[in-house]
């Protein structure tokens, strides 16, 4: 029996300057207005980024030409704590079910006006072996999630 080499997760972590529930609210609710307009699957510019909020809620990306991409559905709704979504999301860039990997952002409450956010990038390996180690790569560059998660603090320290 052969075994797919595990691949590290990648690790990012942000404070923001709101309640744990404020930034819980801001990263799913709010998400059109901080996820970055040049990170899409669609074959025109994107014009909207929505989270439906529920185990099972889709990741919809809209587009100029009407068409709607879905980069990952709700595995975990633990409001104001815990969100898991997959990334169906292929080494390629493509849209992709199939080789999903996973997504899981902790709330972490450190005052009544500050949360540490914390995110982990994991199962990579679902990609195969080059696919795995070019998108944790990507993801761990710099236009990955610490610029993500930079453009989510700003949105969330503005609120």
């Amino acid at each position: 029996m052969t075994q797919a080499a595990i691949i590290a997760p990648v690790h990012k972590t942000v404070t923001v300057n709101v309640s744990q529930a404020r930034a819980f609210e801001v990263y799913t609710a709010n998400i059109d207005r901080w996820w970055p307009r040049s990170h899409h699957l669609g074959k025109t510019p994107m014009t909207g980024s929505s989270i439906e909020p529920r185990i099972g809620g889709r990741w919809i990306v809209t587009h100029e030409d009407g068409s709607e991409t879905v980069p990952g559905v709700i595995k975990v709704w633990d409001p104001p704590r815990r969100l898991v979504h997959s990334w169906d999301i292929s080494a390629a860039w493509t849209p992709d079910a199939t080789v999903a990997s996973e997504v899981e952002i902790n709330f972490i409450a450190e005052g009544p006006d500050r949360t540490r956010v914390e995110l982990e990038h994991r199962n990579f390996e679902r990609m195969g072996p080059e696919g795995g180690r070019s998108m944790r790569e990507a993801v761990n560059g710099d236009g990955g999630w610490a610029a993500i998660l930079e453009q989510f603090r700003k949105e969330a320290d503005a609120a």
